[in-house]
């Protein structure tokens, strides 16, 4: 998956420029035609109710062979975006193809209740230093789009949304830049029949009104398996919200269907140190996984980098919401000052009505860097219909920083593994858990707080105290574990608790196998 983004332009060829001027009159005289998101969905019903169709590959050889450098050289014009001229407080710009992105995706543009398709101009884009021919474009579209709106300053349309490969989507709020990604849905995921990778094959955009502070846009998603109509409703701002409406159709019964995928990077952090000789503290995307229960419970599972493929999950029924959090937001926990992952975004999945019994899925993969993504969590319905019948799962998503979603009581603000000082080194496993929250603010300077800390058959648990840290104003629990089969991963779970009564979110901890 792409974990950068890029802008996009050019100076085309006069030839290839009378070309394009051809197709702008022919689409400018297509027939229109109103559309709803009931037009997409009706699109994916009869896409579910046919064979799959491989998509058109259209990509020319000098566009498919450009390197990584050279396809960031691709930039499209600031000045040629979409509804500039127009003065809307939206503007898009667009992606090339190239590289991998050797299929074109449809984009049109909803006027009126109608929908024009909004053409591909070779003349928007400048293609820097690559020497690309007048036939090596002739055949070229988009691969994908970016959204701009004034969320920091407002001279200036900020990046905040952008949709580029599969079913991937990325947004920022104010004073943020891109970390994790949504998608719109996983199928089989971790599973050693391996992953289908769903496509939006085309979309349709809202123009805006002259004052709208919101975007509206529909997807067609497909693949070999599944097909799928969306509506995203962005709202950009503080908190951007994506709300989200999906209606999908079964070709055939899939093993797992992730809906609502968020996915992630973890390559080390205070839990996990640095294997290499690497200056910084950690280096992560997103620090845990949060997920409130239909109860009220929450629960906070710091993330890993394994050694071996990690599959975990929750069982839940009716969940309030999950997500992928970046609580860590201290720049001097990372001193990186070109990824700056303390500005990168949360992710929360609210869902909209029920959606019955099921479990929140973790998968953490090994990476021996910080260039691909290796973690990801969605919700796996327990139940699905027959293939040919709807689907719907409706949610908000919201990128914010990672104070903007935590838990009522106290929330977890740190994982440490490793010992200090041994007179007599043994090998135990020693963890060190601080806990901060307004609960704390309420007790009693002698209030006897405990953890309550369950373990797998796989660890026993040898040492457990709680002390008040006295820097935070929180609880810190430390813990000394002792591992039965070290090829064998260990599984605890702990809250803080006074008496009876319940102070923290539950911790909610894996060790990896060694």
């Amino acid at each position: 998956m792409l974990r950068n983004y890029f802008s996009s332009c050019f100076t085309a060829r006069r030839g290839l420029a009378g070309t394009l001027l051809l197709a702008v009159s022919f689409v400018a005289t297509a027939p229109a035609l109103a559309f709803d998101f009931n037009d997409v969905a009706r699109k994916a019903k009869q896409l579910a109710a046919t064979s799959y169709k491989e998509p058109q590959k259209n990509i020319s050889k000098g566009l498919e062979s450009l390197d990584y450098d050279q396809y960031r050289d691709i930039r499209y014009k600031r000045d040629s975006a979409y509804w500039r001229t127009a003065k809307l407080p939206f503007e898009l710009t667009f992606f090339h193809q190239g590289r991998q992105f050797a299929s074109a995706v449809k984009i049109n543009e909803i006027a009126g209740n109608r929908a024009r398709p909004i053409p591909f101009d070779a003349r928007n884009f400048d293609y820097g230093k690559n020497k690309l021919s007048a036939q090596d474009l002739k055949q070229a579209g988009f691969a994908g789009f970016r959204v701009h709106y004034p969320i920091n300053k407002t001279s200036y349309k900020d990046e905040v949304v952008v949709f580029l490969g599969a079913s991937y989507l990325r947004a920022v709020a104010k004073e943020q830049i891109y970390g994790l990604s949504a998608r719109g849905l996983a199928v089989d995921t971790a599973l050693n029949s391996g992953e289908e990778f769903p496509r939006f094959v085309e979309f349709w955009i809202e123009r805006p009104a002259a004052n709208g502070k919101q975007l509206t846009i529909y997807a067609l998603l497909d693949s070999r398996r599944v097909s799928g109509a969306y509506r995203f409703v962005v709202k950009p701002g503080e908190q951007t919200i994506t709300e989200v409406k999906s209606q999908l159709y079964l070709r055939e019964n899939v093993s797992k269907l992730g809906i609502a995928p968020l996915t992630s990077m973890y390559f080390f952090g205070e839990n996990q140190r640095a294997t290499s000789d690497d200056y910084r503290p950690e280096v992560h995307d997103s620090d845990g996984l949060s997920i409130q229960s239909g109860t009220g419970e929450w629960i906070w599972r710091p993330l890993v980098n394994p050694k071996r493929l990690l599959v975990t999950s929750y069982a839940l029924s009716n969940p309030s919401g999950f997500g992928l959090m970046q609580r860590d937001q201290k720049q001097d926990n990372y001193e990186d000052l070109e990824a700056r992952y303390e500005a990168r975004p949360s992710a929360w999945v609210e869902p909209i009505g029920k959606w019955g019994s099921g479990r929140v899925e973790l998968v953490q993969i090994p990476t021996p860097d910080e260039l691909n993504d290796n973690i990801v969590s969605y919700w796996v319905p327990d139940q699905l219909p027959k293939p040919g019948m709807p689907i719907n799962f409706d949610y908000r998503l919201s990128w914010h920083k990672g104070d903007k979603k935590l838990p009522p009581l106290s929330w977890v603000t740190q994982t440490r593994r490793g010992h200090g000082y041994l007179r007599k080194p043994d090998d135990s496993i020693a963890l060190f858990v601080d806990f901060e929250g307004p609960i704390f603010k309420k007790l009693a300077k002698n209030a006897k707080v405990n953890m309550r800390i369950s373990v797998d058959g796989n660890g026993e648990i040898l040492e457990s105290h709680v002390m008040r840290n006295e820097a935070t104003g929180g609880y810190r629990a430390a813990l000394r574990i002792k591992r039965v089969d070290d090829k064998k991963p260990v599984e605890m779970r702990g809250f803080l608790q006074t008496v009876n009564t319940t102070l923290s979110e539950t911790w909610s901890y894996i060790l990896p196998a060694e």
